[in-house]
C-alpha cells in the first residue's frame, strides 16, 4: 500500500489570502494570454470571478501584481508586473518544497519498522 498526504497551501497577508493554487493558475494564464478575459476563459472561470481574484491579490500584495490597459482599437490587455512574477516563483518554489517534505515525512513515518 502506498500512502500519500494531501494538502492545500496558500499564503496570507494580514489575515487575507494573497496567493493559492487557483490564483497562481490565473496569474500564469494572464502571463500566457496577455488578457484577463482570455485567462479566465482558459481556466474555466468567469471574467467577474477572475477580476475579483486579481483585485483581491492586488489589494493584499505590497505592490501591484498585474497592470491592465483599457481596450480600444487595438484591444486592451493585462500583464504581470515583475513583482507579480516574483510572487509566482516564490509560491511555486514553496509549494514544491512543501510537497517534497510531505512525501519524505510520509515515507519516513509510515514505512518504518516498528
Amino acid at each position: 500500500m502506498k500512502y500519500k498526504i494531501k494538502s492545500r497551501l496558500w499564503i496570507e497577508a494580514d489575515g487575507n489570502v494573497l496567493l493559492g493554487e487557483g490564483r497562481v493558475r490565473l496569474l500564469n494564464a494572464i502571463e500566457k494570454t496577455g488578457s484577463l478575459s482570455k485567462a479566465a476563459k482558459s481556466i474555466g472561470i468567469s471574467y467577474n470571478k477572475a477580476w475579483s481574484l486579481i483585485d483581491a491579490v492586488n489589494k493584499t500584495a505590497e505592490k501591484k501584481v498585474i497592470t491592465t490597459s483599457i481596450g480600444g482599437k487595438g484591444g486592451g490587455g493585462a500583464q504581470l508586473t515583475p513583482y507579480g512574477k516574483s510572487l509566482i516563483i516564490a509560491f511555486e518554489t514553496i509549494n514544491e518544497n512543501c510537497w517534497k517534505f510531505l512525501d519524505e515525512q510520509i515515507t519516513k513515518q509510515m514505512y518504518r519498522d516498528f
